[in-house]
């Protein structure tokens, strides 16, 4: 990957959300640290992904939005965002390195070949060199996750917006992207929306955990040690005992 800027922590200032009537969050404050791996922890429906949307400068899908976003440099955030969905997203028509360009074959009508030899290079990197004349049908879900992190890294950008990008992967290919992804966005500002304390103390720089209804954010905290740690190490365990008695309070674990 080509050398980017210095990444700038982001500031989500404000943050509402009203959905079907319901107000889902209000008055919410979130501050991304520079070049560090944030991880956001919360049940399902409590408004993670509308906050990941809003940092991304998204439409949000359904429900009414509000808060305003800022980078601690002051520059614009316009092509300094790379957002990877859960879902893989990848276009069926498309072959896997057509995917992985798809940003430049957007904005530009199509890719330099300059772009095409950064772009084989990455998939190597993910382990998919092999497989860039592939189809996305003719993948695994771990491979097509790849493919999808590999379109994420191409982008090149200092901020990097990730919702449970590998929830839906078993355990042992789960456990081999989050070290590919801690090693190749080392760095970049991050936020990890995930379900998984675990995933969470083993990526992240920052924990934090959103909970309750109205829902608020619980106090950060940074595991010991560098990403990725092992789940083996002693130290992880009373974390993630505490991690799920936050998520269990305030009716935490309501959908």
């Amino acid at each position: 990957m080509t050398k980017t800027a210095k990444a700038p922590a982001l500031t989500l200032t404000d943050a509402s959300l009203r959905f079907a009537g319901k107000q889902v969050f209000g008055g919410l404050a979130l501050t991304l640290a520079a070049g560090q791996w944030t991880c956001l922890l919360g049940p399902s429906g409590v408004g993670k992904s509308s906050l990941l949307r809003q940092l991304a400068g998204l439409v949000p899908e359904g429900g009414e939005v509000t808060g305003t976003v800022t980078a601690d440099d002051g520059a614009s955030l316009t092509d300094r965002i790379a957002y990877m969905a859960q879902q893989d997203l990848l276009l069926p028509w498309a072959t896997v390195l057509e995917n992985v360009l798809i940003g430049p074959t957007l904005r530009n009508g199509g890719p330099s070949a300059g772009d095409r030899d950064r772009a084989r290079a990455i998939l190597d990197q993910v382990g998919l060199a092999d497989e860039a004349s592939a189809l996305p049908a003719t993948l695994s879900g771990g491979m097509r996750q790849r493919a999808a992190l590999a379109r994420t890294l191409f982008e090149d950008r200092p901020i990097v917006l990730m919702d449970e990008p590998f929830s839906a992967l078993d355990a042992i290919t789960r456990r081999r992207l989050q070290n590919l992804a801690v090693g190749l966005l080392q760095g970049r500002t991050v936020l990890l929306v995930t379900h998984d304390p675990m995933e969470a103390l083993r990526v992240g720089d920052v924990i934090l955990t959103l909970t309750g209804g109205p829902a608020q954010l619980g106090a950060p905290f940074s595991p010991p040690g560098t990403a990725p740690r092992d789940e083996g190490e002693d130290a992880l365990w009373p974390l993630h005992a505490d991690l799920l008695r936050r998520l269990q309070a305030n009716g935490g674990l309501a959908a």
